[in-house]
């Protein structure tokens, strides 16, 4: 039970592992994009407040006099913002873009020129967007910023530029906004993660109740339980899978019965071939021992009539054989009808010749009838004949003295219909229907033999698509009919 428990749970524990490896992914995942969405954000509401920071200036003093900077008029009013924010940075710039004059606390300018696109576009903005552009300290690195034109007579002659976050306000912000992001960021991440993986949790077992239910079954049919199903109610959203194993187990079973079927047929052939062949071999063993212990007492007729004793069973020991080895061969699918054109007619008048001797010495009228105009069939002439000659047998072991044998070959549509019929004591309708089964034989006192005779018949005519049929006629006897399809050409 607990080894069915832990099958059940495992397929369930790895789902939720899963699940927690997805949680913990997003969590890093939301401080990632949330530590870069805070610090856009500051630096967003700082270019808001700053933003007019560069116009300023330009309106306290005139920045750039006859094409060049007014380094004492500008540095004072310079000094003075970045006393009361330390943070700024002023640049001047010319119309390309070039630094012609700078108030720049601690580090050196590294850059020459700031890029205009950004400063045209925030002149041009009317929107509170983001801009970032040219951190000249700081090559390839942008920052939030203030800018303003600069207007001598009229005429553009330079910008002011104002970087609104320094190098050393970035870094203590940063790491600020980094402490704020990990310290909530952190306490939200481990709730939403607790609440999360519990839900997923509850979510996940009531997904997998099915499952759970659908593998119950499986290893209940594996165990032996061949009538397990999966019920509708236990399929849930999981219905093809479960209707695959429904159709799955009934093949299953199906093939179980087969098999069952299979070995009641096996051990009926070894209990009717034991028999068949026990009974000539013992008549041969008796026969031969009196031949041994009466040598010198037996005359010479009764010598012959015992050696002709031990001949017959011998030729149907050997006949039994022979039916096994065929039928064997025919169930195998070892042998491949070879099929061609040629006239029934003459086939049956050869068999019925060979067989007068036979119905002679038992008293019996054996005869055929065909019309003239009868076509030619498409078939296996030698498995054809073997046909014949066993329904022939068939009908002479259980005809009376005196009675009749007949083969009748009739046209029909579809091709010539062969019909085998005597005058015996005909087949009760009980056992009609499984004469044709393997080593069936018939409940009467004539019966002889394993059985094999009509089960040879029907799978010769198996491999060549026709069907044997019985019935008894109207006075006495039966009569076996089937069809061979007409030569074409």
């Amino acid at each position: 039970m607990n080894k069915k428990a832990n099958d059940h749970f495992s397929l369930y524990w790895n789902i939720a592992f899963t699940l927690l490896l997805l949680l913990l992914g997003l969590g890093a995942g939301y401080i990632f994009v949330t530590s870069i969405a805070a610090r856009t954000y500051v630096q967003e509401i700082n270019q808001q407040l700053y933003g007019d920071v560069a116009k300023h200036i330009v309106k306290e003093t005139q920045p750039i006099k006859h094409g060049q900077p007014d380094t004492a008029a500008t540095h004072d009013i310079m000094h003075s913002m970045m006393v009361i924010n330390p943070s700024l940075e002023v640049y001047l710039l010319d119309t390309t873009g070039k630094i012609i004059d700078y108030v720049v606390p601690y580090s050196k300018v590294k850059l020459d020129r700031v890029d205009l696109k950004p400063i045209r576009t925030f002149l041009a903005s009317t929107t509170p967007n983001l801009i970032l552009g040219n951190d000249p300290k700081q090559p390839g690195e942008e920052n939030i910023f203030s800018t303003a034109p600069i207007y001598e007579n009229e005429q553009l002659s330079g910008y002011a530029y104002v970087i609104l976050a320094s190098e050393t306000r970035n870094s203590i912000t940063s790491a600020l906004s980094m402490h704020y992001i990990l310290n909530l960021g952190g306490r939200l991440f481990y709730l939403i993660l607790a609440a999360a993986l519990l839900i997923g949790l509850l979510a996940f077992w009531r997904l997998t109740r099915n499952l759970r239910q659908i593998i119950s079954v499986v290893k209940r049919f594996q165990e032996g339980d061949y009538d397990a199903r999966i019920s509708e109610r236990d399929q849930g959203s999981l219905a093809i899978l479960g209707n695959t194993f429904n159709e799955m187990a009934e093949k299953v079973t199906e093939s179980i019965e087969q098999l069952k079927s299979v070995d009641r047929l096996r051990q009926e052939l070894i209990g009717n071939v034991s028999h068949d062949l026990r009974t000539p071999l013992a008549i041969m063993q008796g026969y031969i021992e009196t031949l041994q212990m009466k040598e010198d007492q037996i005359t010479p007729e009764e010598r012959k009539k015992y050696l002709q004793t031990v001949m017959d069973s011998s030729e149907k020991l050997s006949r039994l054989i022979a039916q096994l080895f065929e039928y064997s061969k025919l169930e195998a699918q070892q042998i491949v009808p070879q099929k061609e054109p040629f006239p029934i007619q003459e086939l049956c008048q050869d068999i019925v010749f060979k067989y007068q001797v036979l119905a002679q010495e038992k008293d019996i009228t054996l005869s055929w009838d065909a019309p003239r105009d009868l076509p030619m069939v498409f078939a296996d002439i030698g498995l054809v004949e073997r046909v014949l000659q066993n329904l022939l047998d068939n009908a002479l072991r259980h005809t009376p003295v005196g009675g009749q044998v007949s083969i009748q070959l009739k046209n029909t549509s579809n091709g010539v219909c062969i019909m085998v019929a005597d005058t015996g004591p005909g087949i009760p309708e009980a056992q009609q229907a499984h004469i044709f089964e393997r080593y069936r034989q018939l409940e009467t006192k004539k019966a002889a033999g394993s059985g094999l005779g009509l089960a040879i018949v029907k799978k010769i005519l198996d491999i060549h698509q026709a069907t044997i049929h019985v019935r008894n006629r109207e006075q006495s006897g039966a009569e076996f009919w089937f069809q061979l399809p007409m030569a074409v050409g």
